[in-house]
């Protein structure tokens, strides 16, 4: 009996072991789970993600921001196209650009996933997209037999939508990272708080008219282009006389002419437009805007490249606050603010590098050459 008990053991131990010559499971996948995504799916992914590939705008800066770039295997090609330059994510993480090429990515791209067989030889458990319909979402998992999960920035993707804040819970579900997803989504808010509650300290009759220009939108654009809800104008209660064109934030191109009867206190420039603007300044009706002449032209570090950079977006609020409530802001200095908004978010302080390569925060001229 003792012998065909040693037997039997034996059997099991052989078994087990020849078992698993077959094809592997990874053993991530040997526990799952389910979440629902920003398109409404009920999504199965694995209990412990170690392997992500990023599609669509976006998505990338949120994984950074929840401090699981060492996951990322596989990066769109825009990505490496467009450089280091303008995203603190890459900025703060330039090694991400060595990696192997999911997909094209950029606007051509958005809503249809990275490309099947690169994402498929890359084998990563989890594909986190952004801009992606639901059906689309489901065809493309049952084409490449990996889990999407969608993600949103919203609407209008401003850093006031929800959407933001339940994409990050997603994501933190998704990698066992919900206290991140819990900071991020509190220092967010509370950094809004603290602009709302500065802001709203300043009296309505300090508070002048405002105006931003040079706002790239599918290229770089001039002193026509512009938004209304311009976002950290909302941050800080900035009269914003683009707001007569509609409250939500949207993008618009005006002729200079309505510029001049607006005539606003304050001219800001998005610098990503700088030279163009520089240019449209030499127009004489332009020149005699009381904002030139009274040497109220600053200049704001572009947030919008692969949608919403939100800490340069906050960055830029707190530079915007100074300069229009130097009393209510009077403890702040936007560069150190904005290096806190970039460690905390991106893990890095990258504002020298923003500033070089757009100029930073600094006053404007714009004089007749």
């Amino acid at each position: 009996m003792k012998k065909f008990a040693i037997i039997l053991v034996l059997m099991v131990i052989f078994a087990s072991v020849f078992s698993g010559c077959g094809k592997s499971v990874k053993p991530s996948m040997t526990e799952t789970k389910k979440v629902v995504d920003m398109a409404g799916r009920t999504v199965e992914v694995p209990e412990n993600v170690n392997r992500i590939v990023c599609s669509g705008p976006g998505a990338l800066r949120l994984i950074v921001y929840m401090k699981a770039e060492d996951k990322v295997v596989g990066i769109e090609q825009s990505e490496k196209k467009w450089g280091p330059g303008g995203r603190p994510y890459i900025l703060a993480y330039p090694e991400l650009l060595n990696l192997p090429v999911s997909g094209l990515g950029g606007p051509g791209a958005i809503g249809n996933g990275p490309d099947a067989e690169l994402v498929t030889k890359i084998d990563p458990d989890v594909i986190f997209a952004t801009y992606m319909e639901k059906e689309k979402a489901d065809e493309y998992q049952a084409k490449v037999n990996i889990p999407v999960v969608v993600l949103s920035y919203g609407k209008r993707a401003t850093f006031y939508t929800d959407e933001i804040f339940k994409s990050l819970d997603i994501i933190g579900k998704v990698l066992n990272k919900g206290k991140r997803a819990k900071d991020v989504t509190i220092f967010i808010k509370n950094t809004l708080d603290d602009l709302n509650k500065r802001a709203n300290a300043a009296t309505q009759t300090d508070k002048p008219t405002v105006y931003v220009g040079g706002i790239s939108s599918k290229g770089m654009h001039g002193i026509d282009s512009t938004i209304s809800g311009y976002p950290p104008f909302q941050a800080v209660s900035a009269k914003n006389v683009a707001d007569s064109l509609g409250k939500e934030s949207m993008h618009f191109f005006i002729n200079k002419e309505q510029l001049v009867k607006w005539d606003p206190d304050y001219i800001f420039i998005d610098e990503g437009g700088y030279n163009l603007c520089k240019k449209d300044f030499q127009n004489p009706a332009l020149q005699s805007l009381k904002a030139v002449k009274n040497a109220n032209l600053y200049g704001l570090l572009p947030y919008n490249f692969y949608t919403t950079n939100i800490g340069t977006a906050l960055a830029d609020a707190y530079y915007i606050g100074k300069v229009l409530y130097p009393e209510e802001f009077k403890d702040i200095n936007p560069e150190e603010k904005a290096d806190e908004i970039y460690t905390f978010l991106v893990g890095k302080p990258v504002y020298k590098e923003m500033k070089g390569e757009f100029g930073g925060f600094k006053k404007l001229s714009f004089g007749k050459n």
